[in-house]
């Protein structure tokens, strides 16, 4: 049995007042009686192709591959007639098995996000599927908050009674809901530099080749199909171009696909309770609602490619909705690659003012740029000499140590970038932190939502005088660093952000810390 952690988990046979009430116990849609069988085959393909295989051997194959087709449909179908849900007394309650009943339940006000999405079978069917985010609706295994097979009308009316809180109730507002982005059709030019087709790409060429290698099929030995590509004498460097230039288009071409699949009118709402909503997706289409008070910043993300052609993206900080699987997939993106003016303008809108996106960063000193190269000189120097033993000790060829010596300035322009990304700032009550280079993230925190802080110097660190300061947080990565900072500095940044929290570390009598750079 999984489920959230923050969630509460009641075994059969156990009747807490919390599960009893009038309010009725409510059906998923009838229709999921076509889906569930549908997937429960899709899912046990191995497992019948085995039943099916050992029918093979007793002379029973039909009625083998019979018993295992009428299992999978019967624990399809099973899925529909023990799955409930209702929301009562405050919370809201999912119940499944028939060996095993399991009731999963969680308070209203622990609702972080609620997720609604449309795989292609449930569109064709008019029905979606609604995930109810708790804090830990980024695990893999979770499916205890999740409502299979609604019609988009019930889905709605639950989001509304999910994310309503009785002080908004009290008091309703008149404002009406604001677009905050819209996708734009020009924005595809950004999706050949996500470079997210590489996953694709793998996946199918492992997939072809493991067909050919159970096939036998030797590549070598394919006869007149590779005749005339041999008659050309193409020199091993021309082949080599030629093979990346292919691999180049053909993931561009599957970024793009992926990039209109997923973001096709691509819409960012902001309620007039303040949630955010992100609406997207071509064959399968998706609805996420973040709540606005959980909402603890914003992150604009620059991988290496897109930064080069002017493109970012937004990813949310909130509570409860954490990026470790990948924003797309958390729930936490709030706007595809698109132009970097707009990644700001959206930010800035979020955030309620642009200063923390476009003011200028205090930069981290000149220990800080010696030790973006140093670090880069520790790591290549051990290498370089080890290959160039092994090519005079042990005749090698001598083209490593060369290719070594050849990556070295692309190093140290690395370097220089990953320098050129440091700084921080303190913008009113939002801390403001970059770094990064192949992946530059400028992050926006509040710090209302900083809980702690971690003072971290490594032995090298604290012979250059400087520390690494973290933000610890219940939101987003939970842990947001200013990296290779002056060690008075980064105290300066503590005590201002969260006034008294350091008090009883500090040293009595200290002067008082000075601003700091925004």
């Amino acid at each position: 049995m999984s489920s959230v952690s923050s969630d509460e988990v009641v075994e059969a046979g156990e009747r807490p007042g919390a599960l009893e009430g009038g309010v009725p116990w409510r059906r998923l849609d009838v229709r999921m009686l076509v889906v569930h069988p549908i997937r429960e085959v899709v899912q046990r393909l191995p497992l019948l192709a085995g039943v099916l295989i050992a029918g093979t051997s007793t002379g029973r194959t039909g009625l083998w591959g019979l018993v295992g087709a009428v299992v999978t449909v019967g624990l399809g179908l099973l899925r529909w007639f023990t799955t409930t849900y209702r929301v009562a007394g405050g919370r809201v309650q999912v119940r499944r098995g028939l060996l095993r009943r399991q009731v999963v339940s969680a308070p209203l006000d622990r609702v972080r996000t609620v997720d609604v999405s449309a795989p292609a079978l449930y569109r064709v069917l008019g029905l979606v599927r609604l995930t109810v985010g708790t804090g830990q609706s980024d695990r893999r295994s979770n499916t205890g908050l999740r409502l299979d097979g609604l019609t988009a009308a019930e889905a709605e009316r639950l989001r509304t009674e999910l994310l309503r809180r009785p002080e908004r109730a009290a008091a309703p507002s008149v404002v009406t809901e604001e677009v905050l982005a819209l996708a734009a059709p020009s924005w595809i030019r950004y999706a050949p530099f996500t470079l997210s087709g590489f996953l694709t790409v793998f996946v199918i060429a492992g997939f072809a080749w493991r067909i050919a290698s159970e096939a036998r099929i030797d590549p070598r030995r394919l006869g007149q199909a590779t005749a005339g590509y041999a008659q050309l004498g193409a020199p091993p460097w021309l082949e080599a171009l030629a093979a990346a230039l292919l691999l180049l288009a053909v993931v561009a071409c599957a970024s793009t696909i992926g990039y209109v699949l997923a973001f096709y009118r691509f819409r960012l709402v902001r309620g007039p309770d303040g949630s955010l909503q992100v609406g997207r997706g071509l064959v399968s289409t998706r609805s996420t609602t973040i709540e606005g008070r959980r909402l603890r910043g914003v992150e604009i993300s620059e991988p290496l490619l897109l930064r080069a052609v002017q493109g970012a993206r937004c990813i949310a900080i909130a509570t409860g909705l954490r990026v470790g699987r990948g924003a797309e997939r958390g729930g936490t993106l709030l706007l595809p690659p698109a132009p970097m003016e707009e990644a700001r303008r959206v930010a800035g809108s979020i955030l309620g003012t642009a200063e923390p996106v476009a003011g200028r960063l205090a930069p981290h000193g000149a220990a800080a740029h010696r030790r973006r190269y140093t670090r880069l000189l520790l790591a290549w120097i051990p290498i370089s000499t080890v290959l160039l033993v092994l090519v005079w000790r042990m005749s090698l060829p001598p083209w490593p140590w060369e290719g070594s010596l050849a990556l070295l300035p692309l190093g140290l322009a690395l370097a220089h970038d990953r320098y050129r990304s440091l700084g921080h700032a303190l913008v009113g009550r939002t801390l403001v932190t970059s770094r990064g280079s192949l992946v530059r993230r400028r992050c926006m925190l509040a710090c209302d939502g900083i809980i702690g802080w971690n003072l971290d110097q490594s032995f090298f660190q604290r012979r250059a005088g400087l520390a690494t300061l973290v933000a610890t947080t219940a939101a987003g990565r939970q842990q947001y660093a200013v990296q290779d900072v002056p060690l008075d500095e980064a105290v300066r940044i503590a005590d201002r952000a969260v006034p008294g929290l350091l008090s009883p570390f500090l040293v009595a009598g200290e002067p008082e810390p000075e601003a700091v750079a925004s």
